[in-house]
């Protein structure tokens, strides 16, 4: 479980509060300068002047305790709501305010609040687009399936090499669709089901999914059962391993792919695969949306969205991924499956 870290208020030095209201304490020992100086005009004693000089001077100071006081109130609500803004930005609102202490200082109070409740009926208005886009995508992703499954069943009932090829281009298709889903889908937490999953299980599925590309490619699969459960969502970390398991078998020409559990420090799955490599100078931007990298520009093969998904994904099941490449030898990509943090379902 995370724990919430709380910050003690900053304390306002007396140096920054004095520099913050000079003008008020500076009129103030302007005035207490001019009421001495008037009364010594009139030739009263020096010792009435210097009395009703320290009276004023005591008086001030009494004042300036008490103002302080509420400064240093004042300035520790701010804090707060600061700490507030900086924890989650986009669910602040701006709407308690500490008391005003001048007219101008009440009006910039209103106007925040004006620009709050504008930036309140923006986000409104641009979650309400997104989530309408959400379901047209959706429903247009589902429509888009019955298509594509009657093509498969016409194409199951054909033989020879170009079938095979027409097979693969809308497998790939298919994986196109499915990938513009979650995308869509990404940003909603109401998707997020965790729950103790076999991890076998989510292998299994992501590898009978490409068992057709493994045959075609006369790739070799080394994997042997793992018997581990992990704290996760099945859904989401089997499109991951998916897209894994589709850019091993995209790059690799010969040999084959391993998928196995490392135990330390933390249970790690890792897909090897014996294929192209990652250049060196590409490696530090593969999960940036959009990058292609050499190979996915000179094979024209990648969209440069699938491991920035993964990452995204992972991130919110509190899991990690890195890759280990090394062009001509192959790729390791290592999915760290720690989850200490997610609430179990």
């Amino acid at each position: 479980m995370e724990q919430t870290v709380k910050h003690r208020p900053r304390l306002w030095s007396f140096g920054e509060y004095l520099l913050e209201y000079r003008g008020l304490w500076g009129l103030l020992l302007v005035f207490t300068a001019i009421f001495a100086a008037v009364f010594y005009g009139y030739r009263l004693p020096m010792e009435a002047v210097l009395y009703g000089s320290l009276l004023c001077v005591c008086a001030a100071l009494l004042l300036l305790a008490w103002h302080y006081r509420g400064f240093q109130k004042k300035m520790a609500a701010l804090s707060r709501m600061e700490e507030t803004f900086l924890q989650d930005p986009d669910r602040y609102y701006a709407d308690d305010y500490p008391p005003a202490d001048s007219l101008l200082e009440q009006k910039y109070q209103q106007f925040l609040t004006l620009i709050s409740r504008d930036r309140e009926r923006i986000r409104g208005r641009s979650e309400a687009a997104r989530e309408e886009m959400t379901d047209y995508y959706t429903m247009w992703v589902h429509q888009i399936k019955t298509p594509i499954a009657a093509m498969r069943l016409l194409l199951q009932q054909q033989n020879g090499h170009e079938t095979q090829e027409l097979q693969e281009q809308l497998f790939k298709i298919e994986e196109y669709v499915n990938m513009v889903l979650q995308y869509l889908r990404l940003d909603g937490g109401q998707d997020l089901v965790i729950q103790w999953c076999d991890l076998d299980r989510i292998v299994r599925q992501a590898v009978h999914k490409y068992a057709g590309m493994f045959i075609r490619k006369r790739l070799s699969l080394n994997y042997e059962p793992i018997n581990r459960r992990i704290l996760t969502d099945e859904k989401w970390l089997v499109f991951v391993v998916e897209q894994i398991l589709s850019n091993a078998v995209k790059y690799t020409r010969q040999g084959g792919i391993t998928v196995f559990l490392e135990e330390t420090p933390e249970p790690t799955l890792v897909i090897r695969d014996t294929g192209i490599g990652i250049a060196p100078e590409d490696q530090p931007r593969i999960f940036e949306k959009g990058f292609t990298g050499y190979n996915g520009r000179s094979h024209q093969r990648s969209t440069g969205i699938g491991l920035y998904l993964c990452r995204r994904i992972l991130t919110r099941l509190s899991h990690d991924i890195r890759v280990e490449s090394e062009p001509g030898s192959g790729t390791a990509v290592r999915i760290r499956l720690g989850s200490e943090t997610l609430p179990v379902e």
